[in-house]
């Protein structure tokens, strides 16, 4: 399980050297035209465009901890982010922080307030419907969109058409990770990456292709995978399409 409970202290994970950098040369590199390669690397993420829209989820505002992960996703409303439906099963005073950093909050600190999730989810945390919307609420007349962009949300995509990026924040960590690799299909409605280091605090975590769409996030299967090396995300189909349509229009 992907998710930090809430309960007790996180878990330390023994992480190889400063926990950002993992040898290159047990990777292969990437087509070019699969991406940036190599692939199965993880590293500390940079501050980009595209890393600052994901975020840590904290639990008791930013004086708490965090414990999952989320992103900013399209919206009419400019104020919805994903992540996995088992992240937000504890309710709370929740807050998303993206880009956050070291301590620090640079594009602000954004309440929680509706969530969507399927129905087999909240019927029966089918593992199959392990991903959720929430509408984060507005500041200073701004939704979290406006200030650090988002990226579409793409039900549908085939498996392992292109290589996808990860990127996440362990609950040990102060810092998101991200990593480049092609998922393969577990199951029908399950597909798997494997990524080192992803560990509990990372669920919830998108991926995203090279066109910017977000095509999975870690949840599922074990609710994100039992080990920090390879991680699971639903395949996200008509299911997750409808409920994004639904979050999307009325947030």
């Amino acid at each position: 399980m992907k998710r930090t409970t809430r309960l007790t202290g996180p878990r330390r994970y023994a992480l190889l050297g400063t926990a950002v950098l993992l040898a290159a040369t047990s990777s292969s590199l990437a087509a070019a035209d699969d991406g940036p390669g190599p692939f199965g690397v993880t590293v500390q993420a940079a501050v980009t465009r595209q890393s600052v829209r994901v975020g840590a989820i904290f639990s008791g505002g930013l004086g708490g901890r965090h414990f999952c992960t989320a992103s900013v996703v399209r919206s009419s409303g400019h104020d919805l982010i994903v992540t996995a439906a088992h992240c937000l099963d504890g309710g709370g005073n929740l807050v998303f922080v993206p880009g956050y950093r070291d301590g620090k909050a640079p594009y602000g600190v954004w309440s929680i307030g509706k969530t969507y999730r399927g129905d087999a989810w909240t019927g029966g945390q089918d593992e199959d419907s392990d991903v959720a919307f929430a509408v984060v609420a507005d500041q200073g007349g701004k939704g979290v969109e406006d200030v650090v962009g988002a990226n579409a949300f793409a039900a549908g995509r085939a498996t392992g058409a292109t290589a996808v990026t990860v990127t996440g924040y362990p609950s040990a960590l102060d810092a998101p990770l991200t990593c480049t690799n092609k998922p393969t299909l577990h199951s029908r409605t399950q597909q798997r990456i494997v990524c080192p280091d992803f560990a509990g605090g990372t669920s919830g975590s998108p991926w995203v292709n090279g066109d910017g769409e977000v095509v999975g996030v870690i949840g599922g299967h074990q609710q994100g995978g039992d080990t920090d090396d390879v991680s699971y995300s639903v395949v996200l189909g008509n299911e997750a399409a409808a409920l994004y349509r639904e979050a999307a229009t009325t947030s």
